[in-house]
């Protein structure tokens, strides 16, 4: 005989009315019979009573796990997000390395556009530049012009006057070469008035080239002292070097460039962290194939900046420096050049010691003694785009690995 339990028939009844012996509920308070049952019995009752139970767990099941995939997919949101910028931010710099340095500019020749204006204008004139350039300060001076800070239109400028009339045709050659040189590699031209020695250009706070530390040492420029920046300038500065050396105005030398200091002054630091080539005074045309070279000054030379070429070649015997029987020299001396100003460049940032790795074939290529045997500016400047790039694309592969 199988094993008998009792169970009490309120388990199957409402907390208002209880079941009966006979099947049918009775009244609450009623005495209720006690139900024999078999143990093959007891198995139904208990698997009814535990799936009676089963659609809360159940909810609340899908409940957590609703939870944990609403979780899921903003955390893929947030990494999807996070990873469109970076790669918008590479894309960005992988742009500025690919360009052939700097766009044309968008106004046409003898017009200008500066800060805030919507729209080119053209170049003052001697009316103008007397009656509505107003001269503020001096803020610089060398020995063929002072340069002042000046007011235009709302705008600020730069006002540059002849500093002594004995550097009078210094100062016209390079009021010509703005002329004829007008890009975005140079700085803007916005008026001149030769007859009174006086032209007016783009004021840039920074100042020049020579700044570089003192700007990225100021607290709101800091963000920008990484070696993709200070990298860029470089890029900007061969740019300009192979800009010159196929100039509109036939191959250019930079000849006020005879130390580190004196170059870096020739160049001006954008608000945006460009670089503009700004003083054009010593730019003379060189025509290798027509026997046509140049000399830097009536001066001799010396230092180990220069070039070997632009030395005197008699040094070592006493013989006395002749400006006459001294060789002309073409645009190879700036190649020369171009490893001591990056270096400035590059200063201390982190990351500058793998991109002196990467360049330092080409550096070496330009400190060749022959200048026949150096790169043209067009050869370097292919070098600084392709490890630019190559750098960017192995950063990203480094923050995607993260």
């Amino acid at each position: 005989m199988p094993d008998l339990i009792f169970l009490s028939a309120d388990c199957c009844c409402s907390s208002k009315a209880v079941t009966s012996s006979a099947g049918s509920c009775s009244p609450e308070g009623a005495e209720l019979p006690r139900v024999a049952i078999t143990s093959a019995e007891r198995h139904h009752v208990h698997v009814f009573t535990r799936t009676s139970r089963m659609p809360g767990r159940l909810s609340g099941q899908r409940s957590r796990t609703s939870l944990s995939l609403a979780g899921l997919m903003t955390c893929l949101a947030a990494l999807l997000v996070s990873t469109g910028v970076i790669y918008l931010y590479v894309d960005s710099l992988q742009g500025a390395a690919e360009q052939a340095g700097y766009p044309q500019t968008a106004c046409r020749p003898g017009h200008f556009k500066i800060s805030s204006m919507k729209s080119c204008a053209a170049w003052l004139q001697c009316a103008q530049v007397r009656a509505d350039v107003r001269q503020l300060k001096l803020i610089g001076q060398g020995a063929v012009k002072k340069v002042y800070l000046a007011e235009w239109s709302g705008h600020k400028v730069a006002l540059c006057r002849l500093a002594s009339q004995d550097y009078l045709e210094d100062f016209l050659h390079g009021l010509s070469m703005l002329q004829a040189l007008q890009d975005t590699a140079v700085v803007q031209l916005v008026g001149f008035c030769a007859e009174d020695h006086t032209f007016v250009t783009e004021y840039h706070p920074h100042g020049s080239l020579l700044n570089l530390e003192g700007v990225f040492a100021q607290e709101q420029f800091r963000f920008h002292d990484t070696w993709q920046i200070r990298l860029r300038l470089a890029l900007d500065y061969v740019s300009i070097l192979h800009f010159l050396h196929n100039s509109p105005a036939g191959r250019r030398v930079m000849c006020d460039s005879n130390s580190l200091e004196k170059t870096l002054s020739q160049f001006l630091l954008t608000s945006d962290f460009r670089l503009v080539v700004n003083d054009l005074d010593a730019l003379p045309r060189v025509e290798v194939g027509g026997g046509l070279l140049v000399k830097c000054g009536h001066h001799e030379l010396t230092g180990d900046f220069v070039a070997p070429e632009q030395l005197w070649p008699f040094r070592n015997t006493g013989k006395t420096f002749s400006d006459e029987l001294m060789p002309g020299y073409d645009e190879k001396t700036d190649i020369w050049k171009v490893p001591d100003v990056t270096r400035f460049i590059m200063g201390a940032v982190r990351g500058g010691d793998l991109v002196h790795f990467h360049l330092f074939q080409v550096h070496d290529e330009c400190k060749r003694e022959d200048p026949k045997l150096r790169p043209s500016a067009l050869d370097v400047l292919r070098v600084y785009r392709s490890v630019y790039s190559t750098m960017v694309r192995d950063a990203l592969k480094s923050r995607d690995a993260l």
